[in-house]
């Protein structure tokens, strides 16, 4: 007797059928190694493997033929009020790229922990996993900051409207940068994406992660760029033209844009 699962069922023969068009014979009694794996499980056409997302190397030197230096930045704080609430964590990833909008290298990444002035509400702590006795001590290292920060012509965080205020009440250095937000500046839905939370943006994408740590959420950021490539920082470029009517990089170095 039939039912209609089996709409959604293959036989055990047709199974065999496409394996054995489109993954090459092993030898009798070999394992199948990871390549193989991810070959098999696709060959069927039900499955979407998704690749662990790896932080990209950091490069000892840039490469010529990109003078421009962006950061990705994400924080983890107390709350949502900049005016009260307190920053526990920051992630810092530095990069190069040009007026063609092409990237080039990551320069530097920084991620620390902060003890704030009161302790971290429970929600936070569900949210970000980040507890009382993991920032007992802690201090962001300033230094380190000033030194993504201060050469930086960009500024990109993926919700630049929460992280802008709490990071310019934290130091005055981010004041003076030029912000951009790689959420509300970029048109996910006309790329193909079906929402723009990093979860949604990093799984279309191919990848997946763990955690909600500041240096994780910036890695991802950093992922979903190369997704779009320049085309995003072409975007982004034009966004900044549009603001101030002169240059591309007189506009970063001069404009405070808006978010």
């Amino acid at each position: 007797m039939t039912s209609q699962l089996d709409m959604f069922s293959e036989s055990a023969e047709s199974i065999r059928r496409v394996s054995a068009r489109t993954v090459p014979v092993r030898q009798v009694g070999s394992a199948p190694d990871e390549a193989d794996m991810v070959r098999i499980l696709q060959a069927t056409g039900r499955y979407q493997i998704l690749k662990k997302l790896e932080q990209r190397p950091i490069v000892p030197a840039a490469r010529p033929g990109y003078p421009l230096r962006g950061v990705i930045l994400d924080t983890e704080t107390t709350g949502l009020d900049a005016r009260k609430d307190e920053i526990i964590e920051i992630g810092l990833i530095g990069f190069t790229f040009n007026e063609e909008g092409e990237i080039g290298d990551v320069t530097d990444v920084y991620g620390g922990l902060q003890q704030p002035s009161n302790p971290i509400p429970a929600e936070v702590t569900r949210l970000t996993g980040i507890m009382d006795d993991m920032v007992l001590g802690q201090l962001i290292d300033m230094p380190a900051v000033h030194r993504l920060i201060e050469p930086a012509d960009l500024i990109v965080a993926h919700n630049a409207g929460f992280d802008r205020p709490f990071c310019e009440a934290f130091s005055s250095i981010f004041a003076r940068k030029a912000w951009a937000c790689s959420n509300s500046e970029i048109d996910w839905s006309a790329r193909g994406y079906e929402g723009t939370k990093l979860g949604y943006l990093i799984n279309q994408s191919g990848y997946f992660h763990v955690g909600h740590r500041a240096v994780e959420i910036v890695s991802r950021c950093w992922r979903c760029w190369h997704s779009l490539g320049k085309i995003m920082i072409k975007h982004l470029l034009r966004s900044f033209i549009r603001r101030a009517s002169v240059p591309a990089c007189a506009s970063l170095r001069r404009t405070r844009p808006s978010i």
